[in-house]
C-alpha cells in the first residue's frame, strides 16, 4: 500500500473522529441548555428545605415587561436556564427575573407549607401557580407592609401542595438592589417554633441595645463626658442599619411608609460610617495623638458618605459596599498607631471590630452570589457580633474611663506631695519671719535711741541753721531786688533789639529767611495786618456801628448790630490773594524796597511761585505805590507798610458789602 493512500486512509478517520467530537459537544451544550431544574421532593420526614440558587431555573427579562402568559409560551419556556448555572443572584438591578420552581408532594397526608424569601428588600414579588395566570399574591418593599399576606419581618407565602402531586411556581422578582435567590419551604409547626425563637433572640439583641443606649446616656448626663454620646450616637445607628437589615423596622415603626424604608436603607449605612469614626477618633484622642493622621481620616470618611450617599440615592449601582472598606481600615490602622503609643484600650477596640469585620465578610460573600458558608448563624452573625462588640467596647470604655482616674489620682497624688512641699516651706518661712521680726523689733529699740541722740543733735544745728537761714533770705532779698532791675534791663534791651531789627527791616532790603524772624507765619501776618487795619478804631463799614466781637476767621470782626463780617485782608492789598499771606507781605517789601523795579522773574525764583501769579500781584503793588505817590500825605521816607492798607483793589461798593454779610 503505497505512502500516499495511508495518509489519506488517517486523515480521513482524524477528521471524521474531530466531526464525532465537536457534535458531541454541541450536543452536550444543547442538552445542558435544555436542562429544567430539578424537582424538589417532599417526604414526610422533611420538615424544613433550603433553596439555593440549583433548585430554580431563571429567566432574565431586560425589559421588565413579560407577564405570566408570554412566559408560558414555548419560546420563552426554553429559556430558562438552571440558576446555579448561569444566575446565582440578580445581579441587574433595573431587569425583572422569573424564578420558576417545581415541587413534587410525595406526603399521603396534607401538611400546610410555607415559602420565605430571606431577602426583605426585593421591591417587587409576584407568585404565580402554574395553572393560574393571576398571582396568588403581589407584595414588596414598594407597598405597604399590610400587603403582605402574613405579619412577618420577611416575605412568607403559603404553598399550596396537594399529595403526590407536582406543582411549578412562578416567582417574577424586581430589586433595585443586588439579591440572593435564597429561600426556605418550611412546615407550619418549624415555622411557628422558628418565629419564637427568631423574635424572642431579635428581642433580646434589641433589648441589649435599648440597655446600652439608655445606660450611657444617663452616664453622659451625670458625668457630661462627650465620648459617651458619641457611643449612644453609635449605638442608635447600629440600630438603624439592624432594623432596615432584617425588616423590623419596616414591620413595626414605619409600616404604611415604604419611600422611608427606602431612604432609611440608603442612609443607615451612611450614619454608621459617620458615627462609627465619630466615637473611634474620640475614643482613641487621635486629634492629639495624631492630628495629620486624624485630619486624612476625616476627609476619608466625609468623602466616602457623600458618595455613599450618590450611590444610594441617584446612581444605584449596587456596588456602593466597596466604599466601606478604606475609611474602617484607616480607622483600624489609627487603632494600631494609637496602641503602639502606649494607649492600652485601642487593644479592646481592634478586638471588637475583629468580630464585625468577620460577620462583614459573610454579607460581602451573600452580596457577590456566594453561598457556600450562607446559614443561619452566618445571616444572624451580625447581631451576634454587634453584641460582643458592644461588651467589649464597654469595657474598654471603662478600661479607659479607669485609666484617666488613674491618671487623674496619680495627678492628684503629686499635687498633694507639691501641697506638702509648699507647707513645709510655709511653715520654714513662718519661722524665719518670726526670727525677723524678733530682730526688727531689736533693731527698732536701737534705731530709736539712735533717733532721739541723733534728734537732739539735730536741733542743736537746726537752731544754728534757722540763725543761718534768717541771714541768706535777707541776702536773697538783694538779690532778688538786684534780678529785678537786671530783668528790667534785659526787657528793655530786647525790646530796643527789636525795634532796631524791625527798623532795619523796614529800612533796607533783607533776604525772606531774615524777614520771616518778624513775620513766621500767617497768624503773624494777620495779627499785624488787623492791628495796623483798625488801629483808629473798629467802624462797620456797612451801619457806621463802632462796637463788634470775634468772627469765625482768625482776627475777623463783626458787627454786634447788622452781624456785618469783615477779615483782616478785606479791603486792604491782599484781599483775594491765592498765594501765601507770609510771601505776600515779602513781595510788597520787596517792591517797595526796589521802588517797583524788580523783575517778575526773580521774584518767582524767591519766592517759589509761577511767574505769572507774581507778574500779576507785581502789578498790583506797583498800581498802589502810584496811588500812594500822588496821595497829599506822601512821605518819601515812609514805611513800605503804608501800602498794605491800599483799598483801591478791593472794589468797595454797597453790593460787596452785601455779599459779605453774615445771613
Amino acid at each position: 500500500m503505497s505512502l500516499p493512500y495511508t495518509l489519506l486512509r488517517h486523515s480521513t478517520k482524524w477528521f471524521f473522529l474531530c466531526i464525532v467530537l465537536i457534535t458531541s459537544l454541541l450536543g452536550g451544550s444543547v442538552c445542558r441548555a435544555a436542562l429544567r431544574e430539578d424537582t424538589l421532593h417532599i417526604t414526610t420526614n422533611i420538615d424544613e428545605l433550603l433553596l439555593t440558587p440549583a433548585s430554580y431555573s431563571v429567566l432574565e427579562d431586560p425589559t421588565g415587561r413579560l407577564t405570566i402568559q408570554d412566559v408560558h409560551r414555548p419560546e420563552w419556556l426554553r429559556r430558562f436556564t438552571v440558576a446555579s448555572q448561569a444566575f446565582t443572584s440578580i445581579q441587574h438591578p433595573s431587569a425583572t427575573y422569573w424564578l420558576r420552581l417545581t415541587l413534587h408532594d410525595a406526603e399521603q397526608a396534607e401538611r400546610h407549607w410555607y415559602l420565605e424569601l430571606l431577602d426583605s428588600h426585593i421591591n417587587s414579588i409576584s407568585l404565580y401557580q402554574d395553572e393560574n395566570n393571576a398571582p396568588i399574591v403581589h407584595t414588596g418593599a414598594d407597598l405597604p407592609f399590610n400587603s403582605r399576606p402574613y405579619f412577618y419581618k420577611n416575605f412568607l407565602f403559603r404553598l399550596p401542595l396537594t399529595p403526590d402531586q407536582t406543582h411549578t411556581y412562578y416567582i417574577r422578582l424586581q430589586s433595585s438592589s443586588k439579591t440572593s435567590f435564597l429561600a426556605r419551604i418550611r412546615t407550619e409547626t418549624i415555622l411557628a417554633s422558628h418565629f419564637q425563637r427568631e423574635y424572642g433572640l431579635l428581642g433580646g439583641f434589641y433589648g441589649v441595645l435599648l440597655i446600652m443606649v439608655i445606660y450611657n446616656l444617663c452616664i453622659y448626663l451625670f458625668i457630661r463626658e462627650q465620648m459617651y454620646l458619641r457611643y449612644v450616637a453609635y449605638v442608635l445607628s447600629c440600630s438603624l442599619v439592624f432594623l432596615s437589615e432584617d425588616g423590623l423596622g419596616f414591620q413595626y415603626l414605619w409600616p404604611t411608609l415604604p419611600w422611608l424604608n427606602q431612604l432609611v436603607n440608603a442612609v443607615a449605612p451612611v450614619l454608621l460610617l459617620l458615627t462609627f469614626s465619630y466615637y473611634a477618633r474620640q475614643f482613641m484622642d487621635s486629634a492629639e495623638r495624631l492630628p495629620q493622621y486624624d485630619a486624612w481620616v476625616r476627609r476619608v470618611v466625609l468623602g466616602s458618605a457623600v458618595l455613599l450617599l450618590l450611590d444610594a440615592l441617584v446612581l444605584r449601582s449596587g456596588l456602593g459596599f466597596w466604599l466601606y472598606p478604606l475609611p474602617y481600615t484607616m480607622v483600624c490602622y489609627l487603632a494600631v498607631r494609637v496602641y503602639q503609643r502606649g494607649f492600652r484600650p485601642a487593644i479592646f477596640f481592634l478586638a471588637a471590630h475583629s468580630f464585625v469585620a468577620i460577620s462583614v465578610l459573610f454579607l460581602v460573600l451573600r452580596k457577590l452570589g456566594i453561598h457556600t458558608l450562607t446559614n443561619t448563624f452566618t445571616v444572624y452573625s451580625m447581631n451576634v457580633a454587634f453584641v460582643l462588640e458592644i461588651a467589649v467596647l464597654s469595657y474598654a470604655l471603662g478600661d479607659k474611663i479607669k485609666a484617666i482616674k488613674d491618671a487623674t489620682i496619680r495627678a492628684q497624688e503629686r499635687l498633694v506631695k507639691q501641697l506638702r512641699k509648699r507647707q513645709h516651706a510655709q511653715s520654714q518661712l513662718l519661722e524665719q519671719l518670726q526670727q525677723n521680726q524678733q530682730l526688727k523689733d531689736q533693731l527698732n529699740s536701737e534705731l530709736e535711741a539712735q533717733v532721739a541722740r541723733r534728734t537732739e543733735e539735730l536741733r542743736h544745728q537746726s537752731e544754728t541753721i534757722a540763725g543761718q537761714n534768717r541771714e541768706l533770705m535777707q541776702a536773697n532779698r538783694l538779690l532778688a531786688l538786684q534780678s529785678a532791675a537786671i530783668e528790667k534791663l534785659n526787657a528793655e534791651l530786647q525790646h530796643d533789639l527789636q525795634q532796631a531789627q524791625e527798623a532795619r527791616v523796614l529800612s533796607r532790603e533783607v533776604d525772606f529767611g531774615e524777614f520771616s524772624q518778624i513775620y513766621p507765619d500767617k497768624e503773624a501776618c494777620l495779627t499785624y495786618l488787623a492791628e495796623l487795619k483798625w488801629s483808629n478804631g473798629y467802624q462797620c463799614r456797612r451801619c457806621g456801628h463802632e462796637k463788634y466781637c470775634d468772627g469765625r476767621e482768625a482776627h475777623s470782626r463783626r458787627c454786634t448790630r447788622c452781624r456785618y463780617v469783615e477779615s483782616a485782608t478785606a479791603y486792604t492789598l491782599f484781599q483775594k490773594c491765592k498765594f501765601s499771606i507770609v510771601k505776600a507781605f515779602y513781595a510788597v517789601f520787596l517792591l517797595h524796597t526796589h521802588h517797583g523795579n524788580y523783575s517778575s522773574q526773580e521774584l518767582s525764583r524767591v519766592l517759589d511761585l509761577r511767574q505769572g501769579t507774581c507778574w500779576s500781584f507785581s502789578q498790583k503793588v506797583a498800581e498802589a505805590m502810584r496811588r500812594r505817590e500822588q496821595a497829599p500825605e506822601y512821605d518819601d521816607q515812609e514805611s513800605w507798610t503804608k501800602l498794605l492798607l491800599d483799598t483801591h483793589e478791593a472794589g468797595i461798593d454797597d453790593s460787596l458789602v452785601e455779599q459779605n454779610s453774615v445771613r
